[in-house]
Order: structure tokens, then sequence, then C-alpha cells
């Protein structure tokens, strides 16, 4: 059995948002891609939040973290800066036809 389970990191983890008033997350899709930024970062030489006793196991060390309510989890909305360039383009009247000369 993991530990700790996927139930019970998620509350840890919405405790931490409920304290940063953020939204909760509900999806263990979500805490898996945290739990792999976090591991990525560590690996990437970032501080460790809670002393390290996993031996240099990265992953371990991320759900620590989270199981230790040090991390918290912020959905960000995607960039609008898409939707932006998309209404800058031209108008373009596709009901006219093209004449050959």
């Amino acid at each position: 059995m993991l530990h700790p389970s996927y139930v019970e990191l998620i509350d840890h983890v919405n405790n931490v948002n409920r304290e940063n008033g953020d939204p909760e997350i509900m999806s263990r899709y979500t805490l898996v891609m945290a739990v792999a930024k976090r591991a990525r970062d560590l690996v990437n030489g970032a501080d460790m939040m809670v002393p390290d006793e996993t031996n240099g196991r990265m992953l371990a060390q991320a759900v620590r973290e989270m199981d230790e309510e040090k991390l918290g989890i912020v959905i960000r909305e995607p960039e609008v800066a898409a939707e932006a360039e998309t209404a800058n383009l031209a108008d373009v009247d596709l009901s006219t036809s093209i004449e050959e000369e």
C-alpha cells in the first residue's frame, strides 16, 4: 500500500490551499503532475523544504514535502495571449469570389 495514499496527499495539499485562499484540487492527475514538477525542480537544484530522508530520491522527496503540508497546488488559467493574437488578425471576407484577369 502506498503511503501516503492519494486521498491523504490531496487532503494535505488542500489544507495548504485553504490556508492560502486557493481553490481545492480533486484530481489525482493534477496531483501526479504537481509532484513530478516539484521533483524536477529538486533535480535542478531547488532548495528542499523538509530534510532529505529519501537518500536522494527526488520524487519521494516531493511527495514528502506535500505530505508535510509544505506545498500546495495552484491551477493557473491558460494564457489569454493566444486569444488576443487571433483577435488582432485581419478579418477575411470569404464570400467574395476571385475574378480571373
